[in-house]
């Protein structure tokens, strides 16, 4: 099948090679033409495991193209995908100008019947809204003879693992009450449907809201084991032994129960926010959203108040040596990251930072440029020298058997910071450090 892909972001890019990968011949349309060049060469924007050589292999098959040409783009696709960012707006809600700029691009060169797929993450009624925008647009150029449908086809990608989620998908949603659509969208789908059907039909408006559920369920998850784990030191327990406790209820589970610093990266804080106004708009209050984005605000201050309360408040002058930038492991975004509100709190205190992540160090320099209070250092032990205290941020699997000794040696004074709970607070107390975690027992020295 023809398919056109118009933005080569996270989602895009990805789903475009999977397509590809598949047999399906895809072309990616961006207005970035330094993107679609360093594409053509190879070059991938984003770190996502297994999608270079992804991207290179399929492009050099002749499945996968690059290009800035919409018209050529639109006259190549039997679908047309619509994968372009929907930024927040000031007020947190889905900014859909470039949405409904694809929309319009669609329309203004489209000859034939289409059915446009809206795979952005976008609020409730945004495909009415495409809708309205490819009709208008039809009209004004006298086709509107021209028949077309707009699906809702969300995704469900996790950063770290997205290659794997798209080519193992565990439900494939597709909102339309178009019966063609849905035949069309089960044949561009049936490579990822074999073993049992994935494929939930339902109506446009079920299929966007499913996206912002999805999300805000699994936020909910992680701000209640956080409030639970602030208990939990207020109480004297252990929030890992609580952890393993109720995660053995089936009707629970172990999945996003890992309490920590936060969560961030590209989807859980703007979903979230974005849901609340949309309740917002129609005079709902969604007091368990509101509540879950407070408690994730409140959490990503978390390591700076123990490091605040340790040091008596005294960080002017202060170095900490920072493991891990990203949100989170296997990816090398920073976009609402913990870290980001750690180092400009320390910043402000007058403390300065030493800092390695495996793959989001360039991301780190972009944001923050050159700064006499950031040191982006090439390894991981590299940071250490001189520091007053280790800070574990991002729990990447190349920090979980660190070597101690080394780090007792290099570090000022023996402090670990422990953001993840990466460690046994016994037996960093058995190591001579002063030990702090989230959620278990409080300070162990």
């Amino acid at each position: 099948m023809n398919v056109t892909v118009f933005g080569t972001g996270y989602v895009g890019l990805v789903q475009g090679a999977i397509l590809a990968d598949v047999g399906h011949h895809v072309v990616c349309v961006d207005v970035d033409a330094e993107k679609i060049q360093q594409l053509s060469q190879g070059h991938i924007p984003i770190y996502e495991p297994g999608l270079e050589s992804l991207v290179r292999e399929n492009y050099a098959a002749g499945r996968l193209e690059f290009t800035t040409d919409a018209e050529a783009g639109v006259k190549h696709g039997q679908v047309q995908f619509i994968a372009v960012g929907t930024p927040p707006d000031e007020d947190g809600s889905a900014d859909l100008k470039y949405v409904l700029s694809v929309a319009q691009t669609i329309a203004e060169y489209m000859q034939c019947e289409q059915i446009i797929i809206d795979k952005s993450t976008v609020p409730v009624g945004t495909a009415d809204k495409v809708r309205a925008k490819v009709a208008e647009v039809l009209a004004k150029r006298n086709r509107e003879d021209l028949n077309f449908d707009v699906v809702s086809n969300p995704e469900f990608l996790k950063e770290g693992s997205a290659v794997a989620d798209c080519q193992k998908p565990d439900r494939i949603i597709i909102g339309t009450e178009n019966e063609a659509s849905v035949e069309v969208m089960r044949e561009l789908y049936a490579p990822f449907n074999r073993n049992h059907d994935k494929v939930i039909v339902m109506d446009v408006r079920s299929a966007e809201l499913t996206k912002y559920a999805a999300n805000c369920m699994l936020a909910t998850k992680i701000s209640f084991m956080n409030e639970i784990a602030n208990l939990s030191e207020l109480l004297g327990a252990d929030i890992e032994m609580v952890r393993q406790g109720i995660g053995s209820d089936p009707r629970i589970g172990y999945h996003f129960i890992y309490p920590g610093v936060g969560y961030g990266g590209s989807c859980f804080p703007k979903d979230v926010q974005a849901l609340i106004r949309t309740a917002g708009d129609i005079d709902f209050d969604a007091k368990l959203l509101k509540a879950v984005e407070a408690r994730n605000q409140e959490q990503k201050t978390t390591l700076f108040k123990k490091i605040h309360r340790h040091f008596e408040g005294q960080l002017e002058g202060k170095t900490f040596a920072l493991w891990g930038l990203s949100f989170k492991p296997n990816t090398d975004d920073m976009r609402e990251a913990p870290s980001r509100v750690l180092m400009e709190a320390l910043w402000q205190a007058g403390a300065k930072v030493q800092a390695y992540d495996p793959e989001a160090m360039e991301e780190a320099q972009r944001i923050y440029g050159t700064r006499d209070d950031l040191a982006l250092c090439g390894t991981k032990e590299a940071v250490l020298k001189g520091a007053d205290a280790l800070v574990i941020v991002t729990e990447w699997q190349s920090f979980r058997a660190p070597n101690f000794d080394l780090i007792k040696s290099q570090l000022s004074q023996p402090t670990l910071f422990d953001g993840r709970n990466m460690f046994q607070p016994a037996r960093m107390r058995k190591k001579g450090f002063t030990y702090y975690s989230v959620g278990r027992n409080g300070r162990v020295v």
